[in-house]
């Protein structure tokens, strides 16, 4: 690799490929057995900041015949010096090339990163499309949140984990070891033992059919070893947490340490699919997360501990918990961060019983400006909650709120609109208008498995219109502003919810040049637009298009657990205004995780009781 040394000074940010950070694990790659390189497939101060990509690093280098190395997408200018010099894609541990290893793992978490999967296979010297690698090696695999719809990357895959990781992984590598010792060599053997494994999708073992109008038919397995529904793996207790995590040499997005406190959320927000795809909600003791904090600060240094939970306000009695850090670490400088706050003066208490007096700012997010609208997608709070909780934040000393909304949700009017504007100006106000208020109105995705995984997404020219209300009414506020833009909504609508024809078109729109498609310097909706054309494709069939509730869905093959019937229970009470109380606190809602009301709340009671104690078993509900 002597040519890359060469081109590090004429890149930006060298620090990105040249690996060698605390912590990071390099083994001997002659005597390790199985070699794995795992990647967030954007740049590496993205995918150093996903935890669950750290989590797998870490549980397969504890492996002793396994080593795990690391690769990200380069920036443009890296890729352009590395495909000029002939340099292909390669691991930062080892800088071996990533056609060298065994497996190549991708973490799918976001659908605008599918042109960069393709850029990356491109410069690792690999074919595109999974049938033209044949019987060669690295296996392609791929998990993460986008794996929950895997169909339109499933042309790029051999195989996709569904679900939570930290077991199936392992039991796709025990396959994978009697595979490479038997010395068969012939990939469609490993695969079809592959797909015997509770989780694992096997794309090329299915067949798709599709109505004359366009959606899907019947989806198939070919062979005997392909399971007709893929579940999701659960891991029913949550493995010890990550306590040496690679501190990076560079500032990355997330430049703090983190501890997952609990998985899973109780809320129900019907437009939050991470509440649906991760329940059910698991908890560390407070034993635990003390540990773990110690270690972190032991082994990396770090002065800033994020807490992290869906919903950090819910984990059991966490002021206690944070009362203990406090008490702790009281004059060491130990910042604590707890994103996720819910929207209430607890929230704000809780923030405010831990650190050394810096307030940087408060993030809440009321998602919709009336209380009609937010009823309707299941997050209840009124105005005068939020004007309290703000004031409460003000008294406090926070003088700097962000606050989260969405335009083009189910049933959302234009006066919500305004409500919105009416809201702010409000909130504006507090503290005789002394108060620094910054407004993000991001678009309403529909994503799949969630209870408006049926709903039309709004058209780009209603957005746009949308944001001009905003503009218009706050332009003389002293509110800072800024959305997303609708085409980039737009995409990510079409790609949550593609089927797999869609694969024709990343292709496509890869080879056109896309790449960093979440990034507004590189985003190009005029490429993706011509790729539609060119495939025959229309990107309103799939993003715009109210489904019938008996219309067979790309993903109708993929079982996360929670049942279709409580899905669509929740979209009709959402178009009736109706709430649906929080299973924690209004009972079990059925959701088809648990067969009982009973069983539901006998559980999560274990699980505070257990928290509390600070014992070591941990309950799941």
């Amino acid at each position: 690799m002597e040519n890359l040394y060469r081109i590090l000074s004429r890149v930006t940010k060298p620090a990105r490929y040249t690996g060698g950070e605390w912590n990071s694990v390099v083994k001997d790659w002659e005597s390790t057995e199985l070699k794995v390189v795992i990647s967030y497939p954007d740049l590496y101060e993205i995918g150093m900041s996903n935890l669950g990509l750290a989590i797998i690093y870490d549980l397969l280098n504890q492996q002793a015949d396994i080593l795990a190395e690391r690769v990200f997408a380069p920036w443009v200018d890296m890729e352009a010096e590395m495909r000029n010099k002939g340099i292909p894609l390669f691991s930062l541990e080892s800088k071996r090339p990533v056609k060298d290893f065994d497996i190549f793992g991708l973490s799918l978490g976001y659908e605008l990163t599918y042109s960069n999967v393709l850029n990356l296979l491109d410069l690792a010297g690999m074919p595109i499309l999974a049938d033209e690698r044949g019987d060669s090696l690295p296996l392609v695999i791929a998990g993460g949140g986008c794996a929950l719809n895997p169909e339109p990357i499933a042309e790029f895959i051999d195989l996709l984990v569904v679900g939570e990781g930290e077991e199936v992984v392992l039991e796709l590598l025990d396959v994978f070891r009697r595979w490479k010792r038997g010395g068969t060599r012939r990939k469609q053997e490993l695969l079809r033992e592959a797909a015997r494994i509770p989780g694992i999708y096997v794309p090329g073992f299915y067949q798709v059919d599709y109505h004359p109008d366009g959606t899907v038919a019947s989806i198939k397995p070919t062979v005997s070893e392909a399971k007709r529904v893929i579940e999701r793996r659960i891991v029913d207790k949550l493995p010890p947490p990550l306590t040496r995590p690679i501190v990076p040499y560079m500032q990355i997005v997330h430049d703090r340490a983190a501890v997952e406190i609990q998985r899973g959320c109780h809320q129900g927000c019907r437009f939050c699919q991470a509440g649906m795809i991760y329940r059910p909600v698991r908890v560390r003791t407070q034993a635990e997360v003390t540990k773990a904090v110690d270690e972190l600060i032991r082994n990396c240094g770090y002065d800033e501990i994020s807490l992290l939970s869906l919903s950090t306000s819910d984990y059991p009695d966490i002021a206690n918990l944070v009362n203990e850090l406090s008490r702790k670490y009281r004059g060491e400088n130990l910042v604590l961060s707890m994103p996720s706050l819910r929207l209430d003066t607890f929230s704000v208490a809780l923030a405010d019983s831990f650190g050394d007096g810096k307030k940087p700012g408060f993030t809440f997010a009321p998602e919709a400006g009336s209380e009609r609208l937010r009823r309707a997608i299941n997050k209840d709070i009124s105005d005068e909650v939020i004007l309290e909780t703000i004031e409460t934040a003000w008294e406090r000393g926070w003088k700097n709120i962000k606050l989260y909304f969405m335009m083009g949700l189910p049933t959302e009017t234009g006066s919500d609109i305004e409500d919105i504007v009416h809201l702010v100006r409000r909130i504006r106000g507090i503290g005789k208008g002394n108060i620094n208020v910054r407004v993000n109105a991001s678009t309403f995705v529909p994503k799949p498995h969630t209870p408006f995984q049926w709903v039309a997404q709004a058209f780009p020219e209603e957005l746009a219109a949308k944001q001009q209300v905003l503009r218009a009414g706050l332009r003389k506020a002293g509110v800072h502003l800024s959305w997303q833009s609708p085409e980039v909504s737009m995409l990510e609508g079409v790609l949550s919810r593609g089927d797999r024809r869609l694969g024709k078109v990343i292709q496509r729109a890869w080879q056109l040049g896309g790449r960093f498609d979440a990034w507004s310097e590189h985003f190009s909706y005029a490429k993706w637009q011509s790729a539609f054309e060119e495939c025959g494709l229309d990107p309103y069939f799939y993003a715009c298009r109210e489904r019938s509730v008996d219309e067979v869905f790309p993903w109708a093959h993929i079982d996360t657990g929670i049942s279709l019937g409580f899905l669509k229970r929740e979209y009709e009470r959402t178009k009736m205004g109706k709430e649906t109380p929080n299973c924690n606190t209004g009972g079990c809602n059925v959701c088809g995780l648990q067969d009982s009301q009973d069983a539901c709340q006998s559980k999560y009671r274990e699980l505070v009781s257990v928290s509390k104690r600070g014992g070591q078993g941990v309950a799941e509900v």
